[in-house]
């Protein structure tokens, strides 16, 4: 990455030793020390500890939060909260960089560069925002690509079997993540979740639904929306939000308890800034209500279990696959899970990537060995239209894996595909 600045006289600033000119001077991260220690003669650099005081980001009060499951729809929250009340947050993650209540960057990686999170301070400091939320993966932290940022707050949401294609083991995994929680930096942990991981008690909060926590759900309805009654040390609260599932409960619980020890507001005054935030597209979206279509970005065991126990109380169809070229070892317990909460299953092509569409079917179905209906088609429109065309009216169909992806990746190559582009034409075109 190569970025316009002025600093020692520089035009640019760069992470790449290949990128380097007179005209260019050099960020040292942990990532690129080797390439850098090769180099001779050495260009003149600067490390990410010098630039962070130079930029003065510290002004910046940094959230991260990180999780196998939820951290998309718990940043948006929390970045939700703060703008209803009355502050001035940012966002990064995987949807882009947002800033007050505009998009300034599109889509990114979960965590980009040290050097592209730290040019995505600058911009949103230099907007007067406050707060900078951002996901943090398993990836980033192994990577040393949040080195030198302090943070005001850490939150966890989950861990469960994913990235094994990375890590190797669940508990290399776990290690990793613990490793984000080591320090005495202010910590909000999810108590239902905990032995997941490791973590330095010092500063740590937690919330939970099920386990007492600091942040703790008394009662709750999941029946048109999500409703609950909460309380914090001697205080009570009641929110409500238009958001489906009992995942997304967890979800709303650590947004709320950041936003809490970040701004020390009464709890009730954060509660009733919850209804204005209707979720993330493509989790737990509602295409349709009549009949009842979800979109979900579901795409291991764990999430997609998450997804469907939430909505057990109903007749469940199921669309899903699993990507190519990634851990194979998910996908007969995706099938597995499909297995044992829905009605109706319908195996299909996710992004098969590199790999046979039809060996990925395979896979999934060894999950779903001797069960009843259960369609296998490699093309994903068919099995969609499969589904709904064989809803019931008291079935609620989810379609799991993409979110709001927009195309489908075979060989290289990706063709675009929007799962809920395709159910709103489907249902049009029986009108």
């Amino acid at each position: 990455m190569k970025i316009a600045c002025d600093l020692k006289g520089y035009t640019f600033l760069s992470d790449d030793t290949k990128a380097l000119d007179a005209s260019t001077l050099f960020l040292c991260t942990s990532q690129n020390s080797p390439y850098y220690e090769a180099l001779e003669p050495k260009p003149e650099s600067i490390s990410v500890e010098e630039l962070i005081k130079l930029w003065e980001l510290e002004k910046l009060s940094v959230v991260g939060v990180t999780g196998t499951n939820g951290k998309t729809t718990t940043t948006a929250a929390i970045y939700s909260f703060l703008l209803d009340l009355g502050e001035q947050p940012a966002l990064q993650g995987t949807r882009g960089l947002f800033a007050g209540d505009r998009r300034i960057e599109e889509k990114s990686m979960t965590t980009p560069s040290i050097l592209e999170t730290l040019h995505n301070m600058k911009q949103v400091l230099d907007l007067g925002c406050n707060y900078f939320i951002m996901e943090v993966s398993s990836h980033a932290i192994h990577q040393k690509r949040i080195e030198g940022i302090t943070f005001a707050l850490k939150v966890h949401t989950n861990v469960t079997s994913d990235h094994l294609d990375y890590h190797g083991t669940v508990e290399e995994y776990r290690r990793v993540k613990s490793l984000f929680f080591a320090d005495e930096t202010p910590k909000l942990l999810n108590k239902d979740d905990i032995n997941a991981i490791s973590y330095n008690p010092v500063n740590a909060q937690s919330y939970g639904v099920d386990e007492p926590a600091t942040f703790k759900v008394q009662a709750f309805s999941l029946l048109h929306g999500i409703t609950a009654g909460i309380k914090y040390m001697r205080e009570e609260a009641t929110f409500h939000s238009p958001m489906v599932g009992l995942f997304n409960l967890s979800n709303l619980m650590a947004a709320v308890g950041a936003v809490e020890m970040l701004t020390h507001k009464p709890i009730q005054e954060v509660c009733d800034v919850v209804q204005h935030f209707a979720g993330v597209a493509g989790r737990m979206e509602v295409v349709s209500r009549d009949p009842l279509v979800i979109v979900d970005f579901a795409h291991t065991d764990d999430g997609m279990y998450q997804v469907l126990d939430s909505i057990k109380d109903r007749d469940i169809s199921v669309v899903f696959g699993a990507g190519g070229n990634r851990d194979k070892g998910k996908r007969p317990r995706m099938g597995a899970v499909a297995g044992k909460f829905a009605k109706k299953i319908y195996v299909t092509s996710d992004n098969p990537r590199d790999e046979v569409p039809e060996q990925i079917l395979e896979d999934i179905l060894v999950g779903l060995y001797g069960k009843d209906k259960v369609v296998a088609t490699p093309d994903r429109r068919l099995a969609i239209k499969m589904a709904l065309d064989e809803l019931e009216g008291d079935e609620v169909l989810l379609i799991l894996g993409k979110g709001d992806e927009e195309y489908q990746e075979i060989k290289g190559v990706k063709h675009p595909f929007d799962d809920r582009e395709v159910v709103r034409e489907l249902l049009g075109s029986k009108e």
